[in-house]
């Protein structure tokens, strides 16, 4: 079965079976694939790594907020006499086993749905004179992951979720099961990974693992699937982005047969045919929000599924390099590695993350296509960067414009950093900045044009600036073996702190929030005009070049320079 993508997309696959073997020097040592479509992948870093030393308790210990919630339930189940048995499942049994705090409580019951439990928890309070909690009820919805419906209230300050046991049967052409209640073990075996599969008993205080594999997987650090992994990958795509995503967080090491399975076609098909591109944009959210963006992005890259999850539209100019899926993991690796040694504080977390985007998508940085109806004769060109973030990951149309701004203010960033470094004349070419340049002293035209780029790029500069310094060449030997990254990646930063530092003496690190000097009415009383229009528009950009030549003139020298070059033009 082959998957049925567009001619870019299928181009790399291709590529993916032409590796280049020769790495540029930031590049993980990412897969190479044999023929399309009987692919066998070669491992990347990522993959190859040795089982990590887990610490796994041998019990769960409850802090005193858990424990007066879990009272709480168990007060409603004796108090109505009730058969059920209350469990905690999932990621909260995971992490206190691991020795980490998790706020996030789901309760599965055995005998009945999530919302009736809450009514009764409601009668028993109403019964002990205690306030009455709003119930909220979460419908089930597919696309979100939610195949039951969810209730949902406050106990002690805490939201928990309340849902039932269930077993899950899939058509062959939705991840969309079909659902009924199942037993504690039914529901085991069905989650995506054997380490989210183990259930904490409220009842008896105890853990549960009914797949036998989860505790086990827990301390080996392995990711594993509770059933065969080309089923449990056919039943839900999803989990083959869960299953890295954990991969990643963890830095455990995904199981054998279930990196088989995720990167044969048929999986790929179905990763293309039957996630809704918004959950594949959220799991791959988290993954570049997470603690191992490199890690994960090298797995996607690693298991053949770069160009599922980043698909490209049709009629890419220019065409797309054949190692475009290595140079991406390996531009995340060297930004991230940048980050690191810079400090990671510099960026807060939105910046943060969408470095992270500009870094890995930075070889697509001048690939455009043809947006808009093809019968058109004068299309517009787009940014494959924008719709990989708008369409194929389905993340936020601000992320797409931040990122390609970013992108945009990098070029102008490397033909201004061997001035700032060198202080020579300024030989810049307005046609790529899209500006008629003042003529003034070489100092003040490199202030203007800093200052206007800030204004365009406003508080991520930083981050522009920091994805520049991984294309910016000077005196930084891109040909030097990997084994000499750390000597680059340090000529880097210090390429970075030279022009912040820069930057800020220059008192332009926040100068998107200097108003204007003189407003339009005032151009248009120099100009005698009586309404405004392109020419008060050209005479406003000037201005603010020659407001930033001169930081400490006022309204009126701005204006009587605005009148000298008028009379000179006359």
């Amino acid at each position: 079965m082959q998957i049925a993508l567009n001619s870019n997309s299928s181009c790399l696959y291709r590529c993916q079976a032409r590796r280049i073997l020769q790495l540029h020097p930031f590049l993980l040592p990412c897969s190479t694939a044999f023929r399309f479509p009987t692919l066998r992948p070669l491992r990347c870093r990522a993959m190859a790594s040795s089982p990590p030393s887990v610490q796994v308790r041998d019990s769960i210990d409850l802090t005193p907020k858990e424990t007066q919630i879990f009272q709480k339930l168990l007060e409603v189940v004796r108090h109505f006499s009730l058969p059920t048995q209350l469990r905690v499942a999932g990621g909260w049994v995971r992490d206190k086993l691991l020795g980490k705090e998790c706020y996030d409580i789901d309760i599965a019951l055995d005998d009945m749905l999530g919302r009736e439990f809450c009514e009764k928890v409601n009668d028993y309070l109403s019964y002990t004179g205690e306030e009455k909690q709003g119930i909220g009820v979460i419908q089930c919805n597919p696309d979100q992951s939610k195949h039951l419906e969810t209730a949902r209230m406050r106990l002690f300050n805490e939201w928990i979720d309340f849902v039932n046991l269930r077993s899950e049967d899939y058509s062959e052409n939705s991840r969309i099961p079909t659902m009924r209640f199942g037993t504690a073990e039914e529901d085991a075996y069905r989650r995506d990974l054997t380490i989210n599969s183990l259930f904490y008993n409220i009842n008896t205080s105890s853990v549960e693992d009914f797949t036998g594999r989860g505790i086990e997987d827990l301390k080996s650090g392995k990711i594993v699937t509770p059933l065969p992994p080309k089923d449990t990958f056919l039943d839900d795509p999803l989990r083959v982005l869960r299953a890295i995503r954990f991969g990643a967080r963890f830095g455990f090491i995904l199981d054998e047969d279930l990196k088989l399975a995720a990167s044969c076609d048929d999986v790929r098909a179905a990763i293309a045919d039957k996630i809704s591109r918004e959950r594949i944009g959220h799991e791959i959210d988290l993954m570049i929000s997470g603690n191992e963006p490199v890690k994960a992005m090298a797995y996607i890259c690693d298991l053949l599924l770069f160009s599922v999850v980043f698909s490209l539209p049709p009629n890419v100019k220019p065409a797309i390099s054949e190692d475009c899926d290595r140079l991406c993991v390996g531009y995340i690796n060297a930004g991230w590695n940048l980050l690191q040694l810079v400090g990671s504080s510099t960026f807060n977390d939105e910046q943060r993350r969408l470095y992270l985007y500009a870094a890995l998508f930075l070889p697509f940085r001048k690939t455009l296509y043809e947006g808009g109806k093809a019968r058109k004769l004068n299309c517009k060109l787009i940014p494959v960067v924008n719709h990989i973030i708008r369409n194929s990951l389905k993340l936020r149309a601000t992320d797409a414009d931040t990122v390609v701004s970013i992108h945009s203010a990098v070029e102008k960033f490397i033909s201004l950093i061997p001035f700032i470094e060198s202080s020579e004349s300024i030989q810049i070419s307005e046609a790529e900045w899209g500006i008629e340049i003042l003529d003034l002293p070489v100092c003040s035209k490199l202030r203007i044009l800093t200052g206007l780029l800030l204004r365009e790029i406003k508080d991520f500069w930083r981050v522009a600036l920091m994805v520049s310094t991984l294309l910016y060449s000077s005196d930084i030997n891109h040909a030097e073996d990997i084994s000499k990254n750390n000597i680059q990646l340090d000529k880097r930063r210090k390429v970075f702190e030279m022009v912040e530092n820069a930057i800020v003496g220059l008192g332009l690190e926040e100068v998107w929030e200097v108003k204007s000097l003189v407003n339009g009415r005032d151009i248009m009383n120099v100009l005698l005009l009586k309404s405004g229009g392109p020419l008060v528009k050209d005479w406003q950009q000037k201005l603010i070049q020659w407001q930033l030549a001169h930081p400490s003139g006022t309204a009126e020298d701005c204006l009587d320079w605005m009148r000298q070059k008028r009379a000179k033009r006359s």
